[in-house]
């Protein structure tokens, strides 16, 4: 797996994101348009705020059950790396990359979280105005790995 440090046991962090493929497209969530929610109307991607003592990939596989009703395993992780947070200016966040089958589709269920979700193209999502850009940069990144 192409992992830059220890997804598992990372003590330091925030948050966690990541960049699921269901096959070769991305599962986006559509924010809520809420006055003061950052990024508010953007295409963002399943994740969210770390709950007591979880490990990064605790923390993104709990998020994208409850958003998507998806089950990830350590086995769908491609890649992960820790960023600093961009929102509060302290801390770590962590981005992940994952891929389940395509069939996956059909087993989502979305949750109470933003106002719907899709799937969307890799270039589809890079190219969006309105996807938050800092996962725009760290898919990016991935790429070119």
């Amino acid at each position: 797996m192409g992992t830059e440090g220890n997804m598992g046991t990372e003590g330091g962090f925030d948050g966690a994101k990541v960049a699921l493929f269901l096959g070769d497209k991305l599962a986006v969530i559509l924010r809520d348009d809420l006055p003061g929610l950052s990024f508010a109307g953007h295409w963002d991607l399943p994740g969210g705020g770390r709950e007591r003592h979880e490990t990064p990939f605790e923390c993104v596989a709990r998020e994208c059950e409850e958003e998507l009703g998806l089950v990830l395993r350590q086995q769908n992780m491609v890649w992960s790396r820790a960023f600093s947070n961009a929102v509060t200016g302290k801390g770590n966040v962590w981005f992940f990359v994952a891929k389940l089958p395509v069939d996956a589709v059909e087993q989502v269920r979305f949750g109470s979280e933003g106002q719907r979700w899709s799937m969307m193209s890799t270039q589809g999502y890079l190219s969006h105005l309105k996807a938050v850009p800092a996962f725009q940069g760290r898919l990016r990144m991935w790429m070119e790995v």
